[in-house]
């Protein structure tokens, strides 16, 4: 696996209370990092994250709360990593609701909740880190986008999803056109079915979903120093496949 020195790096991945945010975090604390929890309704499951990644090998580590899609919770996420740990090095944006029902059946604040926290939270927590790491010309944004929506994937179900993860890699391709003179670069991890998955489909590639450490990988290839030449890049973690309505 590459090992990337986090040491004296500030990390913050957005919800990383659980699932593939909480494994994510903690491959940055095992190399070193200080890293920030960030939560919106899981407080306690916050903490024992936090105490997984002292334990782990972090220099430090802080919980966080707030919502992403509210500019002001935002700036408040911001500013509390900043007075615990110092300014961020590394962003992750891994927040990103779905919602696996037939467009027609899906309620407008439920399709409007999909776009808001994968596109605005995304977007409003890289204007936010971005100052700070334009001021010490260096920092990694890596956006947590979904496999095959690059080309083009929709369908019926989870349609807010693939639309909204379409508009992260957008953006994310963007960012990197923008920041390409700052020593910054801006990428995308984009898994298919992860094994913490609820449902798995029954021809998934190679029999088996994307393990943690498939995903976690693709980070750490994105944070190694050795890795500052690449940016506007989206590596697909889907083990090769290719969906049938695209």
């Amino acid at each position: 696996m590459i090992e990337p020195d986090l040491t004296d790096r500030v990390v913050l991945v957005t919800g990383s209370a659980k699932g593939v945010g909480r494994e994510l975090l903690l491959s940055t604390a095992e190399r070193g990092a200080s890293v920030a929890v960030h939560y919106r309704t899981s407080g306690a499951a916050a903490e024992r994250v936090a105490d997984a990644a002292r334990n782990r090998g972090a220099a430090a580590a802080t919980t966080v709360q707030g919502d992403v899609t509210d500019p002001d919770d935002v700036e408040g996420v911001f500013a509390a990593v900043e007075a615990d740990l110092g300014t961020v090095d590394v962003l992750v944006n891994n927040v990103g609701a779905f919602a696996p029902d037939h467009w027609a059946e899906i309620s407008f604040d439920r399709w409007n909740t999909v776009l808001e926290t994968n596109v605005n939270g995304t977007y409003l927590c890289s204007k936010r880190a971005l100052p700070e790491m334009r001021e010490q010309e260096w920092g990694r944004i890596v956006n947590i986008g979904y496999a095959s929506s690059e080309k083009g994937l929709i369908s019926p179900k989870n349609a807010p999803y693939f639309i909204a993860k379409a508009g992260v890699l957008m953006f994310t391709r963007m960012l990197a056109n923008d920041t390409q003179d700052d020593g910054i670069t801006v990428n995308a991890v984009s898994p298919y079915v992860v094994e913490n998955s609820d449902e798995f489909p029954d021809d998934l590639p190679r029999d088996r979903p994307a393990a943690f450490d498939d995903v976690i990988q693709a980070l750490l290839f994105f944070l190694d120093e050795e890795s500052g030449y690449i940016s506007g890049e989206n590596v697909e973690v889907d083990g090769g496949w290719l969906p049938e309505t695209v």
